[in-house]
């Protein structure tokens, strides 16, 4: 776990995955998202404008695929007091957020997206495991 956690830390700034190419045929198409042992899969929907996370995980990774919709997405390393990194993630895009990363999202459009994580999503595992900060205002929408 440390090497790949150091692995992520070398490449903070490649948030967007680079999907492998889908499998295709007369059926249709496989595309492969994530090959990891997982304890979570939840299905999210945002209204445009919102923002959703401000906060960091002290275990937790997600990986996240938008099927529909648009995020303004932002990140930083916990602690940081520098200006977050911003990426604009669109529709059939895959990012990472690591461990120990604060991290927040601004919805465009109305967004529809699965998160797939490391430990279960049950409230209680989840809020343990959670730290809020404020790194985009709801009301400004900009960090």
């Amino acid at each position: 776990m440390e090497l790949e956690f150091n692995k992520i830390f070398e490449n903070f700034n490649e948030t967007i995955v680079n999907l492998e190419a889908p499998f295709s045929d007369a059926r249709g198409y496989i595309q492969p998202l994530v090959d990891a042992s997982m304890r979570s899969a939840v299905l999210i929907f945002s209204k445009k404008g919102t923002v959703r996370a401000n906060h960091f995980h002290k275990t937790d990774w997600h990986y996240c695929y938008v099927l529909s919709g648009s995020i303004d997405y932002y990140q930083r390393p916990a602690g940081s007091n520098d200006r977050p990194s911003h990426v604009i993630i669109k529709t059939g895009q895959l990012f990472y957020t690591p461990p120990l990363v604060e991290h927040a999202m601004v919805f465009l459009e109305d967004t529809e997206f699965l998160c797939l994580g490391g430990n279960p999503r049950d409230q209680k595992s989840y809020e343990s495991d959670v730290i809020r900060v404020d790194l985009v205002n709801q009301g400004s929408c900009i960090a």
